[in-house]
């Protein structure tokens, strides 16, 4: 049995695609999941018994509200909002993903030891050519890519912790359990840029996609203990601040 689809009127003032995109609301609240494919347009016109370009502009309009996603030749998907990150406290990836209602999941790509160079060495405030160990690790939220993130540590501090390093373990809890390392503060610095050609294969996103590029600093009570670069899908990433006077 077909379902009818009403609420489209063209004899009321509210344009149609206006009328459209709050059906289509309705749809995302109560029947679409995140993640999941839409209809294809020439399906929803049927439905809806309007013009491809009405249904082109409404769906427009819910993708720049950030409601929907479009995968190129793929079609038109649920973007997942729980990625979203907000005031939080200094947690780690599993944490924040884990709050977020989503399966947190890394997967183990290196653990390659390094020398730190000046930039590096101004950023923990140690000697240029201290013994590093840069971790590399790919971020999933309910199997999917998310992001890239390469952490970098002193050796020093974290001796043989390669041994303890799996996929999907969570570095922060190796650092709490095995060497009472504990963050108290990070600095988070966000830019954008588009998707390093390195990267797209393993991200599952094309050459011109856009990402967050994010710089991470933590302190534990006494000094910087760690550095993390990671770029982050700007499909399934978002940032919401909070602003008060």
């Amino acid at each position: 049995m077909t379902k009818n689809f009403t609420g489209i009127n063209p004899d009321i003032s509210t344009p149609l695609y206006a009328q459209l995109e709050e059906r289509l609301i309705e749809r995302l609240k109560t029947e679409w999941k995140p993640g999941e494919q839409i209809p294809t347009e020439s399906e929803l016109c049927t439905q809806y018994g309007v013009s491809r370009i009405t249904m082109r502009h409404a769906i427009a309009r819910l993708v720049n509200r950030g409601l929907l996603e479009r995968g190129r030749g793929r079609g038109t998907f649920v973007r997942d909002n729980r990625l979203t990150a907000d005031v939080r406290s200094v947690s780690s990836y599993t944490d924040e993903i884990t709050e977020l209602g989503m399966k947190p999941g890394s997967k183990l790509l290196s653990a390659t030891p390094a020398l730190a160079d000046i930039d590096v060495a101004e950023i923990f405030d140690i000697p240029e050519g201290t013994e590093l160990l840069v971790i590399t690790r790919l971020r999933t939220g309910d199997g999917k890519p998310i992001g890239l993130q390469q952490t970098t540590l002193i050796a020093e501090m974290v001796p043989n912790i390669s041994q303890y390093l799996r996929d999907d373990s969570s570095l922060y809890a190796i650092l709490r359990d095995k060497y009472a390392i504990t963050p108290t503060e990070a600095v988070e610095t966000y830019t954008v840029n588009q998707v390093p050609s390195t990267y797209t294969s393993l991200l599952e996103v094309s050459k011109s996609s856009p990402v967050f590029i994010v710089d991470r600093v933590s302190r534990n009570s006494s000094s910087v203990f760690e550095h993390t670069h990671s770029i982050m899908r700007g499909d399934r990433y978002r940032i919401r601040l909070g602003l008060r006077n």
